[in-house]
């Protein structure tokens, strides 16, 4: 198994690691059968791949094997945000039957922290997710791993997250404090139900601490719901 070796841009706070702490608690509350996550949002640029990463580093560092999967084959940021050297082969080449599991699955310098990049960015995407490969690698790897976290595109951009939800045990949507609005949320969440995911709860991200009322006026008659974890 090749090794990544990540390198963290910025330290978190410790406000910001108890959050993640909070919310991987939160997450491992909604039962042990949730262990493949679907991480979505509705635009880009809401912080769905930090979110992602970053709890799977909290479930890593409280002794669960953890696999973190990059599955936005259309615009992924991640190799390049956690500082990792291009890896050779990752998702888009297992989905698209070129190699096994064991050829893009990644050990990394976290311990208990393990990685399948995306590979390249193939032309059908959505094709690929759908096409059983995908479905079969969560099934299969649910007995080596405790906990899955899958960073998926946008889901009000396009399908993708959709498909890859119906197939994990549940999924958590991230909201912009700043961008995100309720019609937006209210879509993305009914897209995940009309593909039977369960909507484990919500993540509301880049929130400003001094003026928070504001948001928790604005979005708690919606996510009451749910659970708005930061």
């Amino acid at each position: 198994m090749e090794k990544l070796e990540i390198r963290d841009d910025v330290e978190l706070s410790n406000r910001e690691k108890e959050v993640y702490r909070t919310l991987r608690t939160n997450l491992e509350f909604t039962g042990v059968e949730n262990r493949a996550i679907a991480v979505t949002s509705c635009t880009p640029n809401d912080g769905k791949s930090v979110v992602s990463y970053n709890l799977s580093l909290a479930l890593a560092e409280s002794g669960k094997n953890t696999l973190f999967v990059d599955a936005d084959l259309r615009k992924s940021v991640l190799v390049h945000r956690l500082n990792m050297k291009n890896p050779s082969k990752g998702l888009s080449h297992l989905l698209s039957g070129q190699v096994g599991a064991n050829d893009v699955i990644y050990s990394t310098n976290k311990k208990n922290l393990f990685m399948i990049p995306s590979g390249i960015f193939p032309s059908n995407p959505t094709e690929l997710l759908s096409n059983g490969r995908f479905e079969k690698l969560v099934a299969g790897l649910k007995g080596t791993f405790d906990y899955i976290v899958v960073d998926t595109p946008p889901l009000g951009s396009v399908i993708d997250a959709a498909v890859i939800a119906k197939i994990c045990d549940g999924s958590v949507l991230v909201l912009a404090a700043d961008k995100s609005s309720r019609n937006e949320a209210k879509s993305v969440v009914g897209q995940l139900k009309a593909a039977n995911s369960n909507v484990l709860g919500v993540v509301l991200n880049k929130v400003d601490y001094k003026g928070n009322g504001y948001y928790g006026k604005k979005y708690g008659g919606y996510y009451g719901k749910y659970t708005s974890y930061y």
